[in-house]
Order: structure tokens, then sequence, then C-alpha cells
């Protein structure tokens, strides 16, 4: 009942999302955060159904990037590893997309036996229309965040026409050629969306500690969506 209650949920919500934005020139062009809601949300679950590490490689990116606290390659990471007995459990607080909806930005809460933290999840969208991570970021609290009425989706400004820049051309990795992947510079990484609307860059220490930062275009300026600073683990 309740699933059912929450697939009705997420049909109105992508319905009217739509409806705000029919401004795209085609349906995989214009932003609808209740996309990457619905993403998360089937992430979770099926971290509950299949298998923490199961669920991460099957919604990660080809070139998707975690912290273990360096940086690595999720598919390489992931690969064989063995689902923890139990998973942990997450949320989806808010959402920031692009002006294009290629680059959304999830924030939410994770808990996991006596511990609860945040996380933060950069989702692109691919060429199917679907969503992967590409980056899964987070950290443990001390307290709870505050668990919000409703999930909040916010949207960029878009470009001035004619001032749109050109989206960079994208190389894509197909299934079971992860090694083909350039070698990861495990201190910097950064992107943004094809219409540069939002942009996202994280540095990492070599002791492991990790700095997130995403902006985007809003209200005409260039101003942070969310900085976390992410402390190295204590040996």
């Amino acid at each position: 009942m309740k699933r059912a209650a929450l697939a009705l949920g997420l049909l109105l919500l992508a319905s009217a999302t739509q409806a705000e934005d029919k401004r795209g020139p085609s349906r995989n062009s214009y932003a609808n955060p209740s996309a990457v809601i619905a993403s998360e949300l089937a992430f979770a679950q099926a971290a509950q159904d299949k298998g923490q590490w199961t669920a991460f490689a099957e919604a990660a990116a080809p070139d998707a990037v975690m912290f273990t606290p360096q940086m690595v390659y999720a598919q390489a990471w992931l690969k064989g590893r063995a689902n923890p007995a139990v998973a942990v459990k997450w949320q989806p607080h808010e959402v920031w997309s692009s002006c294009d909806g290629s680059l959304m930005v999830s924030h939410g809460a994770w808990q996991g036996g006596k511990a609860n933290g945040y996380f933060t999840t950069l989702w692109q969208r691919q060429k199917d229309g679907k969503y992967k991570w590409i980056l899964d970021h987070g950290d443990a609290l001390k307290e709870a965040e505050p668990v919000p009425e409703m999930i909040a989706g916010h949207v960029a400004d878009c470009p001035e026409r004619g001032l749109r820049p050109a989206a960079a051309p994208m190389v894509r990795v197909g299934k079971g050629t992860s090694k083909a992947l350039a070698p990861l510079d495990p201190a910097k990484r950064s992107g943004k969306s094809d219409d540069g609307s939002l942009t996202w860059e994280v540095t990492v220490d070599p002791s492991g500690a990790r700095n997130l930062s995403v902006e985007w275009k809003k209200d005409g300026a260039v101003s942070p969506v969310l900085i976390e600073e992410v402390a190295a683990e204590k040996g």
C-alpha cells in the first residue's frame, strides 16, 4: 500500500514538473527533479532488496567515483565485493537540477546500525534518458539531519539564448570495458552540466580529507548550492 501511494506521488510530481518545464527543445533536455528523486528511492530500495553493493554497482555510471576514503572508480572497487549483511538505509531530502536536466544533485540522510549521517550524490542523465550516479559523497553526523515534510526540487537558471555553451563531447564506456577508463587523478575531479548551469568540484588530500563544492546559476549570479568538508579518518 505504501509503495502504491509513493508511486502515485512520484507520478503526480513528475507530471507537475514536466508541465513547468516544457520549454526544453526535446523530451530529454528539460529539468525534471522528480526523475532523480525516483532514481534515489529506487536505488535505496534496491539496496534492501538486492544488497548494498549490488545496488551501488547497478546504479553507477561506468566512470562513477566514490571515496574509500581515497577517491576510486566505483565499478572497479565494487566488482566482486560481498554485500554487508545489513544494508545502509537512506532517504533523499532535496534535489538541485541544471536548467537542461543533464546533471542533478541529491542530498539526504542515511542510517546504518547506530550510526547516521548525510549523503550527496551527483546524477548524470544517460543517452536513454535514465540517470546514473557519477559521484557519491557523504559523512557521519553526531545528530541525524532533520526530516523535511516534502522532498524539495530546485532548478538552475537557464542560459540566455545564444549564450548556451556547447556540450562537451562525452566519452561513453560500454559495459565490461572499465579498463578503458583514463587513470584517475586521486586528488581532484570536476564536472558540469551540458548547459553549464550546474558545476561541481571535489578535492582529496592524501590523508583522505576532502572537499566537495557544487555551484549553480541562480538569480543572475553564480552561487554555491553545497559546500561539504570531510575530515580525515582517525587512525
